[in-house]
């Protein structure tokens, strides 16, 4: 079907011809969804003609109106509220879309596959610690784009760069060659990334010691950070993996092998998965090459004690160190060099899309400017998809203090509330054990992704487990009950999907509400794509429950006399909860088909 909002923009710029003499595209001309409150379906704003109609907006509006009523079958009628030009559509067209998409179980996704590839790189952990609840909110943001990119037809892949070298690593090997008397996953019983975590947090605890115990002696405290002997035998250790010593190199290798076993577990746990891993160990090598690469091509200067840099003060931003004076490699050169060994193993790569927190802002801009100046194709469509931090009731989370939010904790925790909060409801008869360990799983981390996306990415937030379980308001469990309620009415028809229902029949406004909601859902997947921000398709799914609910506490279905009227509502109520159920898909939250 041919969508009413074009026909509508090529009447008004038809009739703008008509009666003004006035030429504008169709595609300039604004059609939005009328306000609730207002009369109509689709709404004109008619300011934007007044310089050429030399008449008030109401007079404009309705001499426009009158052309569209005899031009558009669709259009039924028309009314002006001030300078608002608002139409209303025959119940025949919403019938005639809705029996369209009915069979259509990809209703919402494009049908034009892209021939150029996108890369989405989300998580990015790094290897002496393991993923908390900031890394929940950034996987479940970077999975969700990316599903929705290839939903929008784009050919994306899931990647990311795992920081696996660098001081903050040597520090948890150090604590570990120190204090961990051999101590491994098997025979401490913990998780690889947690066993390395334990030891990060315990450096710090050392560190600390030392720091005071300098103090004390009166060495003053930025001297004593430089000092301790603990931060200096980190330093010492570095400079070994750095120069390929063989011990240095077996232990890196060994506790990082325990911390990818660890992230493994808690990745399939949390629903993601990547197509292609980066290791900064090895891109950082690629991004030093560029970069001497750069300073022989005159892109990079180089400062009287070897460091190499960029001068980007024209561009607004600053100079900006990518080679140590020493020949060591910092953030920046490692980005370098991941970006373009992309581009390198991906010939048809058009742009990445950087999943990472706003403090990092600066950074990628400073990324692209440099990747633009080395002369890398597309490099201005690389994209930062920049996102808020994540902080409890309690306060902020510190990896060294040892008081982050442990998604693998969070995770179990969000399982067992949604196991409680479901018993206490008592809807579980005749749900085998296994089963509801499986309904308890879905409503748990649906809950959690849920809280976490529906939030503009760019917010900060306050991530309260109590409030995102809810089984009332804008949560994951309601919108789950609401799609279990619209695909029960089918299973209690007893019969397969209706289809041949009339299309000449009436719809109540419960009815034409759902109709017009599905509509929108094509625009909504695209919208969301474009603003690479989830929250678009949460806050949807929730609006569209919200029609459905009140469709079901209204209208009869089920004990509806009208064999005919009865067939349209079932169709109705299965294909609202199939479009939520694609919607919350691309979130990456499965729906149960009981609760």
């Amino acid at each position: 079907m041919k969508k009413i909002e074009e026909k509508l923009q090529k009447s008004v710029a038809k009739s703008l011809k008509t009666i003004y003499d006035f030429t504008i595209d169709s595609a300039d001309v604004s059609v939005e969804k009328t306000r609730k409150e207002i009369e109509g379906d689709f709404t004109v704003v008619v300011f934007p003609f007044l310089r050429f109609s030399k008449k008030s907006p109401e007079v404009t509006a309705a001499e426009i109106g009158e052309l569209v009523v005899e031009e558009v079958e669709e259009v039924v009628s028309f009314n002006v509220i001030k300078g608002f030009l608002n139409f209303e559509i025959e119940g025949g067209y919403w019938m005639k879309f809705f029996r369209s998409i009915l069979d259509n179980d990809q209703f919402g996704f494009s049908k034009v596959k892209s021939k150029s590839q996108i890369a989405v790189e989300y998580s990015s952990p790094n290897t002496n610690k393991p993923l908390h609840l900031g890394h929940l909110r950034n996987n479940f943001l970077g999975y969700s784009v990316a599903e929705i990119l290839k939903a929008n037809g784009h050919d994306v892949i899931k990647t990311q760069i795992i920081n696996d070298r660098g001081i903050h690593i040597c520090k948890s090997m150090l604590a570990w060659q120190r204090f961990g008397g051999g101590e491994t996953p098997k025979s401490s019983g913990l998780k690889g990334d947690k066993l390395v975590g334990k030891y990060y947090v315990k450096f710090d605890q050392e560190y600390k010691k030392e720091i005071a115990k300098l103090i004390a002696s009166g060495i003053p405290e930025d001297e004593a950070k430089k000092e301790a002997p603990i931060m200096k035998a980190a330093q010492v250790m570095l400079k070994l993996w750095e120069d390929e010593d063989t011990e240095t190199r077996k232990l890196w290798e060994m506790m990082n092998q325990w911390v990818y076993d660890g992230f493994e577990d808690t990745y399939r746990e949390m629903g993601v998965d990547f197509d292609k891993l980066y290791f900064e160990s090895q891109t950082y090598l690629k991004g030093k090459s560029v970069v001497e690469e750069g300073l022989r091509n005159g892109v990079f200067f180089q400062r009287d004690d070897s460091s190499i840099w960029i001068d980007l003060t024209k561009e607004g931003l600053d100079e900006k160190l990518l080679l140590r004076s020493d020949g060591t490699a910092v953030y920046m050169t490692q980005d370098i060099g991941t970006a373009i060994q992309r581009y390198d193993d991906f010939a048809s790569l058009e742009s990445q899309i950087y999943t990472v927190g706003n403090e990092q802002e600066y950074h990628f801009k400073v990324l692209f400017e440099i990747l633009e100046k080395l002369g890398v194709k597309n490099a201005k469509l690389n994209y930062h998809l920049s996102y808020g931090m994540v902080d409890l009731p309690t306060g902020k989370m510190k990896s060294r203090e040892g008081t982050v939010v442990d998604a693998d904790d969070l995770l179990s925790e969000m399982k067992k509330t949604a196991q409680t909060i479901t018993e206490e409801l008592g809807k579980l008869d005749g749900i085998s054990e296994e089963d509801k360990a499986v309904l308890y799983k879905q409503i748990g981390y649906g809950a959690l992704k849920y809280f976490l996306l529906k939030v503009d990415p760019k917010k900060n937030m306050m991530f309260d487990p109590t409030k995102s379980i809810d089984f009332a308001g804008n949560t994951g469990p309601f919108i789950q009950y609401g799609y279990v309620r619209s695909q029960a009415i089918l299973r209690k028809y007893g019969k397969e999907l209706p289809k041949d229902f009339s299309l000449t029949m009436e719809m109540n406004n419960y009815e034409k509400n759902i109709v017009q909601k599905i509509y929108e859902f094509v625009d909504v997947v695209e919208l969301a794509g474009k603003t690479h921000s989830p929250a678009i398709l949460a806050n949807y799914s929730y609006e569209l429950i919200k029609d459905f609910n009140s469709f079901y506490q209204n209208t009869n279905v089920l004990r509806e006399e009208n064999e005919d009227l009865k067939q349209f509502r079932v169709a109705l109520a299965y294909k609202s909860g199939q479009v939520v159920k694609s919607a919350m898909q691309l979130l990456g939250i499965v729906m149960p088909e009981r609760m």
